[in-house]
């Protein structure tokens, strides 16, 4: 699929009902599953993202965060409110499309960068490294 603003705008996006997986529905039957752990760690916010390379926030323990709202911002994005109270990340329709088409690149990076330092996905948890 080309990825121009049409082919990345989504035609419906749902949140489930445990609230932790949203689904995004685009034009030629794609459709993506983003857990909401997988949301918050990638959000696109400074918080997150830092203001430039380098500048990075490693994301942990965010394993059982869920989702308690999403709105519309413009017609160009959504904003993700998650119940860690984390709320600054605009996600455009070109990023969560990134999200979705790319999730097994995105994910393993990320799951390499927890472990190189030595974090975990799950809150309240402490990596030892016993040499």
């Amino acid at each position: 699929m080309k990825n121009d603003l049409s082919s990345t705008t989504p035609r419906r996006i749902a949140l489930n009902q445990a609230k932790d997986c949203l689904t995004i529905d685009y034009a030629g039957d794609v459709r993506h599953k983003l857990r909401a752990e997988y949301l918050r760690v990638l959000s696109p916010s400074a918080e997150v993202r830092g203001h430039g390379p380098g500048q990075e926030v490693l994301q942990y323990g965010k394993r059982l965060v869920t989702i308690d709202s999403v709105t519309k911002s413009g017609n160009y994005a959504i904003q993700i409110y998650f119940n860690d109270g984390h709320d600054s990340g605009i996600f455009t329709w070109s990023y969560l499309y990134d999200l979705g088409a790319n999730y097994e690149d995105h994910w393993a990076t990320y799951l390499e960068t927890l472990r190189q330092a030595d974090q975990s996905r799950d809150p309240d948890t402490q990596v030892v490294k016993l040499v």
